[in-house]
């Protein structure tokens, strides 16, 4: 079996791997402005497609320009993420964008979308969905998607093509969260890519870490304050969403999350428990417009709203309206990348509003509420893959990892970007 590391090698960001030449795993892109796209466009027969988010999902509707587009693989919430995330990247960066700074949050342009509303209004003629453990014949390869525990719809993708057995796990979780269960299947395998964001991590048991964020959030709306929560807008806003309605903490939802959380009620099987995720969407209160938004911010309750890094979304207008009161608070509940407004925001006690930086007496707390597997889960994982060859991708130090796994006998390596090799 061939591979070649097309992107989310040493990185997290533009995942992308071409099998033999015909079957490409994930299409995604590293978000920035402008992004960084895979470093090359493959012509593969088919595409099968991991999970829903920006950074494996992104790029699907550019390869369909053609006039034999390959058919795309995947499980139904992934296919209709994939089309929410699309509709949004060329509603801010297509062709007809006026690319808006301010109130409405978007980032403005920095990039020329690289797909066209045609694209992605081929991407549902050329799609096929299939659930878990159902087993499907693509490109020369049979295929089966397993529960990642990562987002609803979220899956490791095994690969067979007659001889080698290629386990690509993409994002995953080994605890159970609120919205989705965790990674349970172990699929025999001679090769494992496997993700790596959080090897270097322990994260804390997660009911610890909704006690604490629910005790500040109480504490803070005890004294009369407002608390954003800035979230990603798929699985990250859910989740928050669901804590909320536990504890009955007045909550409002904005942004993209509102969207997908909607979207998502409409798939029972991909989520943990259903009922409790409809509780969750009727205790939330909707914002329906952005001249809410103003009165919202003075209120007593917690608002979930994207962008979970700050850099862009209803978030920028909340930000502004609660950043001089220190009785308020600005709770980050995940990763904060390098250089995004919200890592600024930790690090400076200052956040960047379109194009300026404003001090912020708001009190900035974080939570960690990862849906990836943290370093005991990763070796637990690859615990069941002693005898495989494990290629470590999708994180800042693979190389680190990938060292640290050869020193307990693993056969593990850190590829580079582009690299291609045979297993």
């Amino acid at each position: 079996m061939k591979l070649q590391f097309l992107g989310g090698v040493r990185e997290v960001g533009r995942s992308a791997l071409l099998v033999n030449d015909s079957l490409l795993l994930d299409y995604g892109m590293l978000t920035g402005n402008p992004p960084q796209f895979p470093v090359s466009r493959p012509d593969p027969e088919a595409v099968v497609v991991s999970h829903g988010h920006l950074d494996h999902v992104g790029l699907i509707p550019s390869l369909l320009s053609g006039r034999d587009p390959p058919e795309i693989h995947w499980t139904p919430p992934t296919q209709e993420l994939a089309l929410t995330l699309a509709r949004d990247t060329l509603k801010l960066h297509g062709p007809s964008s006026r690319r808006p700074r301010g109130g409405s949050g978007t980032q403005g342009g920095g990039y020329r979308c690289p797909f066209t509303e045609n694209d992605v209004k081929r991407v549902t003629e050329v799609s096929h969905t299939h659930g878990y453990g159902e087993s499907f014949e693509t490109a020369g390869h049979e295929v089966t998607f397993y529960n990642a525990g990562h987002i609803p719809g979220s899956a490791h993708v095994l690969v067979d093509d007659g001889e080698t057995r290629l386990l690509y796990t993409a994002d995953f979780h080994t605890d159970d969260q609120r919205l989705v269960s965790a990674s349970t299947d172990r699929p025999d395998a001679d090769a494992v890519v496997c993700e790596s964001t959080y090897a270097d991590v322990d994260h804390d048991p997660r009911g610890e870490v909704e006690a604490r964020f629910v005790e500040s959030v109480r504490q803070t709306l005890w004294e009369g304050g407002t608390v954003v929560v800035p979230a990603f807008a798929i699985g990250r806003t859910q989740e928050l969403l669901l804590v909320c309605e536990a504890y009955d903490i007045p909550c409002y939802v904005d942004g993209m999350g509102k969207e997908v959380t909607q979207m998502l009620r409409q798939h029972p099987a991909f989520v943990r428990d259903a009922d409790a995720l409809d509780r969750a969407a009727g205790h939330a209160r909707f914002v329906t417009s952005h001249g809410q938004r103003t009165r919202i911010a003075e209120q007593n309750a917690a608002i979930v709203t994207t962008s979970g890094m700050l850099s862009g979304g209803p978030a920028m207008t909340y930000i502004p309206a609660i950043r001089a009161n220190p009785t308020n608070k600005i709770t980050l509940t995940g990763y904060q990348v390098e250089g995004t407004p919200g890592r600024r925001l930790l690090e400076t006690g200052r956040a960047e509003i379109d194009g300026r930086v404003m001090p912020v007496s708001a009190r900035v707390e974080s939570y960690d509420f990862s849906a990836h597997a943290d370093r005991d889960g990763l070796r637990s994982f690859l615990g069941a893959y002693e005898d495989a060859s494990v290629f470590v991708v999708h994180g800042d130090r693979c190389e680190a990892f990938a060292t640290e796994l050869q020193a307990d006998g693993v056969d593990a390596t850190a590829p580079d970007l582009g690299a291609v090799v045979e297993v």
